[in-house]
């Protein structure tokens, strides 16, 4: 297969673009320079991209799969610019067809003028109906009296952090997981998505195994465990790349703090919530590399980002054994005298530039001048940081384009912006760098995998045209799974 007639990105700065792009089976077998004249391509299938774009595949370096498949057909109240606003929107609901538990997500409290959210208030329109509504970060459960009765807890309905994580809401049936998370993988590749890196903490393992095993697999997924079960990992000898093809084991998980958006961030102020202390994230990191794991650490205040960078820094000796190198998720926050210590350590700043679009406001009005510390992808990547970039799905919407458009075209402290091969490549060849697939993935280069989008708009050429952009066809391994031609 050849495909011509339209800009090919190949994301190696040794070779930018190339005038047409040869596939064979599911690699890249090679490119035509743009400055060289066409080859003998008898015999093959040539597919005209008149004039459409060619990038690598987007990796989504930070997902809560699952949880955002499910979470498609559950009550938005992202919209809700006040708890009167979504004590409507719950309300419609309730009095809609249906029962059991009502489900929602993205109620954010510190953008509404009223409030605080309780289990009375809800009470008042949901009646008997028990009703579990997620923050927009995920850290915080809002739940009414019926709800709390059914998981036999007491409390004002507000449920924060790791409790929030272990409440017991009732499982979807397994054949409910199963036709959601196929929903979603279909939705990723609509959206250019050939890979994910999956921080689903309860659930989902199981299901990935069994939709490889079927052949069913449109993604590549690498899959984390909990820090709390890096013991269970261990007695199966699991380690960080094993699996196949499409499935590998990925990193552990360890939470540092809480969010911004809970007000639990753990600033160096002494303001928000300790999770883990340096001292536990040390201990972690020794456990885990051990047993030949990789260690991925949520930590958003710049309180969290110093304390697990002194944590990996005492640990060095024992991680720098395991091929796949730490990271620090979100790295949201980080002050001055540390913003050089992720590139100095190796540790790859795995971030989501759209919270900054969503968060800016919050942050300004809880930080105040410690804003300017916050997002910062133009300082890390000058330092030498490794970036790779993705949507925290459900939190925000898994969306790679939206992601780029938010890196390239910031208008809040400006400075930090990016420019669009940087961002392309946090979303490519910078997600495969942080799980140890650098010399496979996320190049259109020969002997790597045939992963890429095709895209109506040459971004790079077009910076300001990337919000109106959409993905045409998206190919995996060497078959389109979204989109296949003709277009």
């Amino acid at each position: 297969m050849i495909l011509h007639n339209g800009p090919v990105y190949t994301m190696d700065p040794r070779l930018p673009q190339v005038r047409a792009l040869s596939i064979a089976g599911a690699t890249i077998a090679g490119g035509v320079d743009v400055r060289e004249g066409a080859t003998d391509t008898v015999g093959h299938e040539r597919i005209d991209l008149e004039g459409r774009c060619a990038l690598p595949g987007f990796c989504d370096s930070h997902v809560h799969f699952l949880d955002w498949a499910l979470g498609r057909s559950e009550l938005d109240l992202g919209a809700a610019g006040s708890m009167a606003e979504a004590l409507e929107v719950v309300g419609d609901a309730v009095a809609g067809a249906g029962d059991g538990w009502l489900r929602g997500h993205g109620w954010l409290e510190e953008a509404w003028p009223d409030g605080p959210p309780t289990a009375a208030a809800l009470d008042a329109v949901t009646g008997e109906r028990p009703v579990a509504l997620w923050a927009h970060d995920h850290h915080t459960l809002w739940v009414n009296s019926a709800g709390l009765r059914a998981a036999g807890q007491e409390g004002d309905g507000i449920v924060r952090e790791r409790d929030a994580w272990d409440f017991p809401l009732p499982e979807r049936t397994a054949l409910e997981q199963s036709q959601a998370l196929r929903a979603a993988m279909a939705a990723a590749n609509e959206r250019g998505v050939v890979a994910v890196h999956d921080y689903q903490r309860d659930r989902g393992r199981g299901l990935w195994q069994r939709m490889d095993g079927d052949r069913r697999l449109t993604l590549r997924v690498h899959m984390s465990y909990p820090a709390e079960q890096i013991g269970a990992a261990q007695a199966t000898e699991l380690r960080t790349g094993f699996g196949s093809d499409l499935l590998r084991v990925g990193p552990v998980k360890a939470f540092m703090d809480g969010t911004l958006g809970s007000s639990t961030a753990w600033m160096l102020d002494g303001s928000g919530m300790v999770l883990t202390t340096a001292e536990e994230m040390a201990e972690i990191a020794r456990t885990a590399a051990a047993g030949g794991l990789s260690v991925a650490v949520h930590a958003i205040g710049d309180g969290a980002n110093r304390a697990v960078l002194d944590a990996l820094e005492e640990t060095r000796s024992a991680w720098e054994e395991v091929p796949v190198p730490p990271r620090i998720e979100h790295v949201q926050c980080i002050d001055d005298a540390d913003l050089g210590r992720l590139a100095e350590l190796g540790v790859t700043a795995s971030m989501q530039p759209v919270h900054q679009r969503s968060d800016r406001h919050l942050a300004d009005r809880l930080w105040g001048e410690r804003a300017r510390c916050g997002y910062r992808w133009r300082d890390l990547l000058d330092s030498g940081a490794h970036l790779a970039f993705g949507s925290d799905a459900p939190i925000e919407d898994l969306d790679p384009l939206a992601g780029i458009d938010a890196a390239v075209n910031r208008d809040w402290y400006p400075e930090q912006r990016l420019d669009v091969a940087d961002a392309v490549l946090a979303f490519t060849a910078g997600g495969a760098a942080a799980v140890g697939d650098h010399r496979r993935r996320g190049l259109l280069l020969p002997g790597y995998a045939a992963d890429l989008v095709v895209l109506d708009t040459d971004i790079v050429a077009h910076p300001d045209r990337i919000s109106q952009t959409s993905v045409v066809a998206t190919m995996l391994a060497g078959r389109w799974v979204h989109g296949r031609p003709p277009w």
